[in-house]
């Protein structure tokens, strides 16, 4: 399998797989001990790792939300939790969320050395969101430290899009509608913000596409074989336990 054969299979599933915990049970049951609802806890779980910082650092390290939106709910959240506390909390709830779905899945072990020497190898230079939950201590069990892996590793590609969106000159909210035209409203955005999606747009989303695996794939070239394929069965048998029974 070459590289960019594995970047091309594995970070697709990352990127489905490092959101199933967020509006998890698990999510669920840490927002309702901290006071604040599920969406709260995403803002300020998943930004906490930035520090108590203006929301403005957040929304740039967001990217394809509507920046009023994140300054409001950061603001009011900040108020209720320390936000490295809630990025502790955010952290937790992936490990709980992993132990309670994959617990039962052989191979993980693999797939953590796997995973863990990809984040080991990755270059965070401009990657403020990626880097702070780097940072995040990992749990030691196999099935919370895989979904770790994974939230981070997703964040890893998604804060090197939004360096690409930037180098190709495509505004992240254009980016947005054009990725998710649907859920506009979930990021804050009104039916007038959404900007006409022209035909050079979507080239260009192609280009700042293909620009962000170029980003991703050093840390990937690490992996042997054995590392290409661990990384791959294990994301394939956990998006697999995902499914409905």
């Amino acid at each position: 399998m070459t590289t960019d054969a594995l970047v091309s299979r594995a970070c697709p599933l990352i990127y489905r797989i490092g959101a199933a915990h967020f509006f998890s049970p698990e999510a669920e049951t840490a927002a309702a001990d901290i006071g604040v609802d599920q969406f709260t806890l995403y803002v300020l779980g998943r930004g906490g790792v930035l520090g108590d910082v203006e929301p403005v650092v957040v929304s740039s390290a967001f990217g394809y939300f509507n920046p009023s939106l994140v300054a409001t709910m950061w603001d009011a959240a900040r108020t209720v939790m320390a936000p490295r506390e809630a990025g502790h909390a955010f952290m937790g709830c992936s490990a709980a969320f992993g132990r309670r779905t994959f617990g039962h899945l052989e191979g993980l072990e693999a797939f953590c050395a796997a995973a863990g020497a990809v984040n080991e190898a990755a270059d965070n230079t401009g990657l403020a969101l990626y880097a702070g939950i780097k940072t995040e201590p990992l749990v030691d069990d196999a099935p919370g430290r895989a979904m770790q892996l994974v939230t981070v590793l997703r964040e890893f590609r998604g804060s090197a899009h939004l360096i690409a969106l930037r180098a190709s000159g495509l505004e992240a909210k254009t980016a947005h509608h054009i990725r998710r035209p649907n859920d506009g409203a979930l990021f804050g955005w009104s039916e007038d913000d959404a900007p006409m999606i022209t035909a050079e747009d979507r080239a260009t989303w192609a280009i700042a596409e293909q620009l962000t695996d170029r980003i991703v794939l050093p840390a990937y070239a690490v992996l042997d074989q054995a590392g290409r394929e661990a990384l791959v069965a294990g994301l394939a048998a956990m998006e697999n336990a995902l499914l409905p029974a």
